[in-house]
Protein backbone atom coordinates (compact mmCIF):
# COMPACT_ATOMS: atom_id res chain seq x y z
CA UNK A 1 0.00 0.00 0.00
CA UNK A 2 1.11 3.56 -0.70
CA UNK A 3 1.91 5.07 2.73
CA UNK A 4 0.57 8.44 1.55
CA UNK A 5 -2.96 7.08 1.04
CA UNK A 6 -5.45 7.05 3.88
CA UNK A 7 -7.80 4.08 3.16
CA UNK A 8 -10.63 5.69 5.13
CA UNK A 9 -10.77 8.53 2.55
CA UNK A 10 -11.12 6.30 -0.53
CA UNK A 11 -14.28 4.23 -0.93
CA UNK A 12 -12.55 1.69 -3.18
CA UNK A 13 -9.88 0.84 -0.60
CA UNK A 14 -10.37 -1.59 2.28
CA UNK A 15 -9.25 -0.54 5.78
CA UNK A 16 -5.89 -2.18 5.01
CA UNK A 17 -5.53 -0.36 1.70
CA UNK A 18 -6.51 -3.17 -0.67
CA UNK A 19 -8.66 -2.46 -3.72
CA UNK A 20 -12.28 -3.52 -3.29
CA UNK A 21 -15.69 -3.09 -4.82
CA UNK A 22 -17.80 -0.73 -2.72
CA UNK A 23 -20.82 -2.35 -1.09
CA UNK A 24 -24.08 -0.82 -2.28
CA UNK A 25 -26.34 -3.48 -0.76
CA UNK A 26 -27.71 -1.16 1.92
CA UNK A 27 -28.57 1.64 -0.51
CA UNK A 28 -32.20 1.94 -1.66
CA UNK A 29 -33.12 1.09 -5.23
CA UNK A 30 -33.87 4.25 -7.18
CA UNK A 31 -34.48 5.20 -10.77
CA UNK A 32 -31.13 6.49 -12.00
CA UNK A 33 -30.15 8.26 -15.19
CA UNK A 34 -26.86 9.57 -16.53
CA UNK A 35 -26.04 11.55 -19.64
CA UNK A 36 -22.59 11.80 -21.18
CA UNK A 37 -21.21 13.47 -24.29
CA UNK A 38 -18.10 13.71 -26.39
CA UNK A 39 -17.05 14.42 -29.95
CA UNK A 40 -15.01 13.14 -32.83
CA UNK A 41 -13.33 15.99 -34.73
CA UNK A 42 -12.54 15.28 -38.36
CA UNK A 43 -12.03 16.84 -41.78
CA UNK A 44 -14.93 18.43 -43.63
CA UNK A 45 -14.39 15.92 -46.44
CA UNK A 46 -14.95 13.07 -43.97
CA UNK A 47 -18.25 14.64 -42.91
CA UNK A 48 -19.29 14.92 -46.57
CA UNK A 49 -18.57 11.21 -47.11
CA UNK A 50 -20.42 10.32 -43.91
CA UNK A 51 -23.50 12.32 -44.93
CA UNK A 52 -23.48 10.66 -48.35
CA UNK A 53 -23.00 7.23 -46.72
CA UNK A 54 -19.98 6.85 -49.00
CA UNK A 55 -17.37 5.78 -46.46
CA UNK A 56 -15.67 2.48 -47.38
CA UNK A 57 -16.69 0.65 -44.19
CA UNK A 58 -20.42 1.45 -44.47
CA UNK A 59 -23.02 3.06 -42.22
CA UNK A 60 -20.84 4.73 -39.58
CA UNK A 61 -23.50 6.05 -37.23
CA UNK A 62 -25.48 2.80 -37.06
CA UNK A 63 -22.32 0.87 -36.23
CA UNK A 64 -21.32 3.51 -33.65
CA UNK A 65 -24.75 3.36 -32.02
CA UNK A 66 -24.59 -0.42 -31.72
CA UNK A 67 -21.02 -0.25 -30.40
CA UNK A 68 -22.05 2.29 -27.76
CA UNK A 69 -25.02 0.20 -26.64
CA UNK A 70 -22.88 -2.94 -26.39
CA UNK A 71 -20.23 -1.02 -24.47
CA UNK A 72 -22.70 0.35 -21.92
CA UNK A 73 -23.92 -3.20 -21.26
CA UNK A 74 -20.33 -4.45 -20.85
CA UNK A 75 -19.02 -1.64 -18.62
CA UNK A 76 -18.51 -3.79 -15.53
CA UNK A 77 -16.36 -6.19 -17.57
CA UNK A 78 -14.20 -3.30 -18.80
CA UNK A 79 -13.82 -1.09 -15.72
CA UNK A 80 -12.40 -2.75 -12.58
CA UNK A 81 -14.57 -2.43 -9.46
CA UNK A 82 -17.58 -1.22 -11.47
CA UNK A 83 -20.83 -2.91 -10.44
CA UNK A 84 -22.70 -4.98 -13.04
CA UNK A 85 -26.07 -3.31 -13.53
CA UNK A 86 -29.36 -4.23 -15.14
CA UNK A 87 -29.76 -1.35 -17.56
CA UNK A 88 -33.33 -0.40 -18.44
CA UNK A 89 -32.52 1.96 -21.28
CA UNK A 90 -29.61 3.10 -23.43
CA UNK A 91 -30.01 5.86 -26.01
CA UNK A 92 -27.29 7.31 -28.21
CA UNK A 93 -27.65 10.27 -30.52
CA UNK A 94 -25.32 11.95 -32.96
CA UNK A 95 -25.15 15.51 -34.22
CA UNK A 96 -23.17 15.78 -37.43
CA UNK A 97 -21.52 19.19 -37.67
CA UNK A 98 -19.23 20.70 -40.32
CA UNK A 99 -16.04 19.23 -38.82
CA UNK A 100 -17.19 17.03 -35.95
CA UNK A 101 -19.69 14.46 -34.77
CA UNK A 102 -21.06 15.09 -31.30
CA UNK A 103 -22.12 11.97 -29.43
CA UNK A 104 -24.67 11.91 -26.63
CA UNK A 105 -25.60 8.95 -24.47
CA UNK A 106 -28.38 8.54 -21.93
CA UNK A 107 -28.38 5.43 -19.74
CA UNK A 108 -31.09 4.42 -17.26
CA UNK A 109 -31.52 1.80 -14.55
CA UNK A 110 -33.42 1.12 -11.38
CA UNK A 111 -30.76 0.19 -8.89
CA UNK A 112 -28.49 1.02 -5.99
CA UNK A 113 -25.73 2.82 -7.86
CA UNK A 114 -25.45 5.32 -10.68
CA UNK A 115 -24.91 4.72 -14.39
CA UNK A 116 -22.43 7.48 -15.25
CA UNK A 117 -19.69 4.94 -16.04
CA UNK A 118 -22.04 3.20 -18.47
CA UNK A 119 -22.90 6.50 -20.18
CA UNK A 120 -19.22 7.50 -20.43
CA UNK A 121 -18.29 4.07 -21.79
CA UNK A 122 -21.07 4.25 -24.38
CA UNK A 123 -19.76 7.60 -25.66
CA UNK A 124 -16.12 6.50 -25.63
CA UNK A 125 -16.73 3.29 -27.56
CA UNK A 126 -19.12 4.97 -30.02
CA UNK A 127 -16.34 7.52 -30.67
CA UNK A 128 -13.82 4.73 -31.18
CA UNK A 129 -16.17 3.03 -33.63
CA UNK A 130 -16.53 6.27 -35.61
CA UNK A 131 -12.76 6.65 -35.61
CA UNK A 132 -12.30 3.08 -36.83
CA UNK A 133 -14.92 3.46 -39.57
CA UNK A 134 -13.40 6.73 -40.85
CA UNK A 135 -9.65 6.24 -40.35
CA UNK A 136 -9.10 5.02 -43.92
CA UNK A 137 -10.01 8.48 -45.24
CA UNK A 138 -8.99 10.74 -42.33
CA UNK A 139 -5.79 10.22 -40.34
CA UNK A 140 -6.14 13.55 -38.47
CA UNK A 141 -9.26 12.74 -36.41
CA UNK A 142 -9.34 13.26 -32.67
CA UNK A 143 -11.67 12.21 -29.88
CA UNK A 144 -12.36 15.02 -27.44
CA UNK A 145 -14.25 16.13 -24.38
CA UNK A 146 -15.85 12.94 -23.10
CA UNK A 147 -17.65 13.98 -19.93
CA UNK A 148 -20.71 13.47 -17.74
CA UNK A 149 -23.42 15.97 -18.62
CA UNK A 150 -25.94 15.06 -15.93
CA UNK A 151 -26.77 12.51 -13.22
CA UNK A 152 -30.25 12.09 -11.76
CA UNK A 153 -31.91 9.81 -9.25
CA UNK A 154 -35.44 9.63 -7.93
Amino acid sequence: MNPNLNPSVFSHLSPTGDARMVSVGEKPEQVRLARAAGRVCCAAATISLLRAQALPKGDVLTVAKLAGIQAAKATSALIPLCHPLLLTGIDLDFVVEDRAITIGACVRTTGRTGVEMEALTAVAVAALAIYDMCKAVDREMSIEGIHVVAKEKS
